[in-house]
Formats: structure tokens, sequence, C-alpha cells
């Protein structure tokens, strides 16, 4: 829970009382490695901090195939926003890639924190954008540049990730058959 709290604080100030409301809004699950948060055509209905371990983003395409779209890892917010902003079914998955812990808010403990805590609402609204920023620099390079210019920009930005991903779903991620990046690898 210390780390959740040290997380917010990098957004915003809250004091002993706030910390405290915040803690006793929260509950704390474990998801088993392949266990999912959230499941295409579902609604959202809670919000997660990654306290241990890591989660991706999936979907499946019109033919059928599972494509990993993102990873989330510790200290981290996890949600599908559109799903909870909208109160619409999700459109993907968000599945454990290890065993993880978490911290979960639900809809209405995230409406009674902004309704008790003054500033509640910026901290939020800061963390979202921060994290929309990261998705849209981890992915729009992506979109261009070749299989192993894609598999190095990984190993750079996310280097503590590369050997708690099995190979399958960082293929996925990258947009290459494992087979390619197992042939990448070797050649680098």
């Amino acid at each position: 829970m210390e780390n959740l709290i040290d997380y917010l604080l990098t957004f915003g100030q809250l004091n002993q009382q706030q910390i405290d409301i915040v803690r006793q809004k929260a509950r704390t699950i474990t998801l088993k490695k392949e266990e999912y948060f959230s499941e295409a055509g579902n609604i959202a209905r809670q919000v997660a901090f990654i306290s241990d371990g890591i989660l991706r983003v999936c979907y499946y395409n019109n033919k059928g195939d599972e494509i990993t779209r993102y990873f989330i890892e510790e200290n981290n917010f996890v949600v599908d926003l559109n799903s909870y902003n909208y109160n619409i079914p999700s459109t993907e998955y968000i599945q454990a890639v290890s065993d993880c812990e978490l911290i979960i808010f639900s809809r209405e403990a995230m409406a009674d924190l902004s309704a008790t805590i003054i500033n509640w609402d910026a901290i939020i609204n800061k963390i979202t954008s921060k994290a929309l920023l990261e998705k849209v620099n981890r992915i729009s390079p992506m979109l261009a540049e070749d299989a192993t210019t894609r598999y190095l920009h990984f190993l750079e930005k996310l280097p503590h990730l590369a050997n708690r991903i099995p190979l399958s779903l960082l293929a996925s991620y990258l947009g290459i058959t494992q087979s390619s990046l197992s042939r990448i690898r070797k050649n680098i």
C-alpha cells in the first residue's frame, strides 16, 4: 500500500487524514498468472494499482489471433478507460502475465474519494494524462519501425520487462511471430 501512497503523492499533496481515507477505500487482490482483471464484453467497474507483477492489454483480431497491445508493470494504474468512463462494454482483455498483487478501487470508492478529497480529481487527471502520453509514446513509433528496430526499442525503453515476459507475448506485442523474434534475438 505504501507504493500506492508514494505514487499518488508524486502527483499532488494529500494530508494524513486523506491518506487514511484512500487506504480505507482500497482493497487488495491477487491475480494468478493468466487470470483476467477485465474481459472484453464486460463493463469496467474498478480501477487497479499494480503493486507487484505485470499485466497486458490484448484483443483478438478479425482472424482470431490474440494481439498484445501493451504491458503495464508495477507502480501503474490499470483500467479500460473507455469502458470505465463511458459505461460501455470493453473491447479488450487485461490479463496477468505473472502473478500479480493489485490494489483495487471500485467505481463507488473512486466517487467517494472524488467527493471527499478536494484535489483527488486533479491527481487522477495527472495520472491519466501521464499514462496516456506513455501509451502513445510506446505505440506510435512502432508503427513505422521494422521488427528488429521495434525489438531494440523495447529493450531500450523497457529493459526490466525483457526477461519477465514470455517470448510468445513479446512477439505478439512486436507484431511478429515467435520464430521471427527468435531469429532477431539470435542475430543481435
